[in-house]
């Protein structure tokens, strides 16, 4: 069978509704997608805005996989220049590399920018044992690319479990992270979500809520027409703010906001706090067809708690009042699993040119595996939920849930 990769210089190049066919199929009954970071109109944004392309180190090669003739696959794949911005941090091969006298960059990656999200990286049609073949053929005719190009490594980071199973099954390391994800029981509201907690975490998330709420006027949850472009404005204050202090410039441009209004503003969620007409902090969300997932925060004036508030407590309201089975909280922070948020099971493919460097990584990857999973079961241990006897929801890590 005949297969073949065809390389483009951008997503804005590739037909709208040929990419979302296949990175959102289930878009076809006119639902949201599960994975808004992987549509055309959010790639294409962050093409027109600058954000990524020349003199920013992510350059876009999307790839689509033909066979027989036909477009069968997609892949947002981007030529890197470095290693910010990916949150599967590979900073120390890359040094370790280039002491011994290689050359790490450019290197391959299949990933959204920016976005520690899970989910699908190779984008096929089909299913079962097709997509599982169209997947296998993707992923070796990437790491051919990466070979011919005499690139140093090809990497696939927050992919499905399944694309990870299938990556090493070829060959590729497979490597695991954690994060944060609160899970809808079904309850009724807020208040129910409480009462499954141990009455000690119960007591002191009502009282954080209080001391947040009390510390400004007002908190709105904004989305669709009810964003207004002076919202963006001082969303882009807040965000301006946290990029310079945890990356040192910010990633997304101000134009990125702005073409997110004219095109996606339905499927973002704004919470915005504010004292008087004055938003003084602000949480961006992203709503997906299962999931409310939370991306970027920022604030002008420091109140207590306020983080807590709009970016995980207003989520998880929002997930029950709309019927979302999940908040996704991204990476990083304990503090989330006080509040409810669970560990869970996130995976990255790896591939490298030199035997020698991927000899070593594997080695790292192997002792990281441990002591994450020893993190993952003290993690468990500490889940405010009620013991299951006594009709809440503990969970045991056991590797964490797959994302």
């Amino acid at each position: 069978m005949t297969m073949r990769l065809v390389l483009h210089e951008r997503v804005g190049r590739i037909d709208a509704a040929l990419w979302d066919r296949l990175a959102c199929p289930e878009c076809a009954d006119g639902g949201r997608p599960r994975d808004p970071f992987l549509t055309h109109r959010f790639l294409v944004a962050l093409e027109e805005s600058g954000s990524v392309g020349e003199g920013t180190g992510w350059l876009p090669s999307p790839v689509l996989l033909e066979e027989e003739g036909a477009i069968v696959g997609a892949a947002p794949l981007w030529v890197k220049l470095h290693s910010f911005g990916e949150y599967v941090f590979d900073h120390a091969w890359a040094d370790a590399w280039e002491r011994a006298g290689g050359r790490y960059y450019p290197k391959l990656q299949l990933a959204i920018p920016f976005t520690p999200v899970p989910g699908r990286r190779l984008l096929v049609a089909g299913s079962g044992a097709t997509a599982e073949r169209r997947r296998r053929m993707f992923l070796e005719g990437l790491v051919q690319l990466a070979e011919r190009g005499g690139l140093s490594s090809l990497h696939a980071t927050f992919c499905t479990a399944e694309e990870a199973r299938i990556g090493a099954a070829a060959g590729l390391l497979h490597r695991r992270g954690m994060q944060y994800h609160w899970f809808n029981r079904g309850y009724e509201d807020f208040e129910a979500f409480l009462a499954a907690l141990s009455s000690a975490r119960r007591k002191t998330i009502r009282k954080e809520r209080r001391r947040a709420q009390a510390s400004v006027d007002r908190v709105e949850r904004l989305t669709g027409e009810a964003i207004r472009p002076g919202h963006w404005d001082a969303f882009w204050r807040f965000y301006q703010d946290t990029g310079a202090r945890k990356w040192g410039r910010p990633y997304l441009t101000r134009a990125f906001f702005d073409i997110l209004h004219e095109t996606m503003r339905g499927d973002v969620l704004l919470v915005l706090a504010f004292e008087g007409n004055e938003a003084v902090a602000g949480a961006l969300n992203f709503i997906g067809r299962d999931a409310l997932i939370g991306r970027w925060w920022g604030t002008t004036r420091r109140h207590p708690f306020l983080h807590f508030e709009l970016c995980y407590h207003q989520a998880i309201e929002h997930a029950i009042a709309t019927g979302l089975e999940r908040v996704e909280a991204g990476v990083q922070g304990e503090h989330k699993v006080l509040r409810g948020y669970e560990p869970v099971t996130t995976h990255s493919l790896h591939w490298l040119a030199d035997p020698r460097l991927a000899a070593a990584v594997a080695g790292f990857i192997t002792e990281e595996a441990a002591v994450l999973a020893e993190e993952g079961v003290r993690l468990a241990r500490d889940l405010p939920y009620k013991a299951a006897g006594a009709g809440g929801v503990r969970t045991g890590w056991k590797g964490g849930k797959d994302q």
